[in-house]
């Protein structure tokens, strides 16, 4: 039997066609369309077929205020900033060695874009060492535990398609150090798709809907159902430190920005980076209708993108790194709220069945596939602060296959960035050297300059990885 609950939706809003071969399913195929069914987000549905759109409709019409981030943490440049974030990192490592930070990593995409069949986390991208960036990541984990002495929970959300092999991946490696105890690995969740002229769920086979991921604001969600914000709290941790698999030049838990964000009694914190033009496609750090929220690039007008300040950098500079602090029971509170995150919409060709039952490969844009952003958290929270990071330092995300984000561009940074703590450290180190630092042995060039001895009497007439 469909489920009642299901069977009533459906008939509200006009989606019967959904059942149209029932009497054809086994037993098998129709469990699986109502197990469908039953997580199908029927309210965002009829917010589909009514039209409505999110808070992002304001900025498309010009009914929005929209102004440069107020509530925002510039790069210390004076003696009495840098004294502020010294004060600042001192909190974070208290909070570390008390046990109340927690890591989740968002780890569902697949490496397809790079020509790599496996889940991008698991693509080798240390320089030297060919490490890849699950661990690189979990290098970073390791060494705060070892520092602060406290374990920290590292949370890793997967998707249908890179769930089973990230699993394997760490278990074959014994989890890289981390300790089985402390890695939960949940999936993400999924979205139907529909018609984009009709608003009918699409089908892929008979009984079957088209489904796609919800989009990393399906984080909460996901972490509702795998019962990880009570496992949290029963384990202290208030706050989680989130970040993509993407970029293997994140500073985990920095101690600073920990810091800045319980300084700043935020629920929300979030790193930005100052765009390199005013059309980079990265997501923007704004003040909407006097909220703090971070937009699409491409929803924020080209005379707005393109304005200037008086010293000639962009007004609309700070872009979103993917990098952010959450209170743990401000996430809590917004995943079990009745309103949630709004939908977004994404125009695409999505393959379906017709009316007969024959797949169709659409060469046009005929269907919308739902998502959340986890950043429309910020304009829900009571205090959201924004904080500036180097982008030399900690944003290289590995994104495409050439060209600008490839691997070649991310450990060229990579490379650069060990290069810049060993003069730091004045270590004498040719320009165009190769050399890759190991988490473990420095996280940073001020851990670095501690260990400078050990490194002085390297020569670099070869590719070089500073290890433990």
């Amino acid at each position: 039997m469909i489920d009642v609950a299901s069977l009533s939706q459906i008939e509200q809003l006009g989606q019967q066609h959904v059942l149209r071969y029932w009497s054809e399913l086994s037993e098998t195929q129709k469990a699986r369309l109502n197990e469908q069914l039953t997580h199908v987000d029927w309210e965002m549905i009829r917010y589909y077929l009514s039209d409505l759109k999110s808070s992002e409709r304001d900025v498309r019409s010009g009914r929005g205020t929209i102004a440069p981030p107020a509530h925002i943490v510039r790069c210390p440049r004076t003696d009495a900033e840098l004294d502020s974030w010294d004060e600042a990192r001192r909190k974070g490592e208290q909070i570390l060695r008390e046990g109340k930070a927690g890591v989740i990593l968002l780890a569902g995409g697949q490496g397809t874009r790079l020509g790599f069949p496996h889940p991008k986390g698991m693509y080798p991208i240390g320089p030297v060492s060919g490490k890849s960036l699950f661990e690189m990541f979990a290098d970073q984990v390791v060494t705060l535990v070892a520092r602060f002495g406290h374990s920290i929970p590292y949370l890793i959300m997967t998707s249908d398609g890179t769930h089973e092999e990230t699993v394997a991946f760490f278990e074959q490696r014994d989890y890289f150090g981390l300790g089985h105890a402390n890695v939960f690995f949940f999936r993400q969740g999924y979205a139907p798709c529909v018609d984009s002229e009709t608003g009918k769920l699409l089908c892929v086979d008979k009984g079957v809907l088209g489904m796609s991921p919800d989009g990393h604001g399906g984080l909460l969600a996901a972490l509702l159902k795998a019962g990880l914000f009570s496992e949290m709290k029963n384990r202290g941790v208030e706050f989680l430190f989130l970040h993509q698999v993407d970029n293997p030049l994140v500073k985990i838990c920095d101690p600073a920005f920990l810091g800045l964000h319980v300084r700043h009694g935020s629920e929300v914190s979030t790193k930005v980076v100052s765009k390199t033009s005013p059309d980079e496609k990265v997501g923007l750090a704004v003040d909407l209708n006097g909220r703090t929220a971070i937009i699409e690039y491409s929803d924020l007008p080209s005379e707005l993108a393109n304005e200037r300040e008086a010293d000639g950098g962009l007004r609309f500079w700070a872009g979103n790194a993917a990098i952010h602090i959450f209170n743990r029971s401000f996430m809590e509170t917004v995943a079990t709220s009745a309103a949630n995150l709004p939908w977004h919409r994404a125009h695409k060709r999505i393959p379906h069945i017709d009316d007969e039952g024959h797949l169709i490969q659409s060469e046009v844009e005929n269907g919308i596939k739902f998502e959340r952003f986890l950043f429309d958290t910020l304009p829900l929270a009571k205090t959201a602060l924004i904080v500036e990071s180097s982008r030399n330092e900690e944003f290289a995300p590995l994104k495409n296959s050439s060209g600008e984000f490839s691997a070649e561009y991310v450990r060229t940074h990579i490379v650069q960035v060990a290069l810049n703590w060993l003069k730091a450290a004045a270590v004498t180190v040719p320009e165009a050297a190769t050399v890759e630092i190991s988490f473990r042995f420095a996280s940073s060039a001020e851990d670095l300059a501690l260990r400078v001895k050990e490194v002085e009497d390297l020569t670099f007439d070869r590719p070089v990885y500073i290890g433990p």
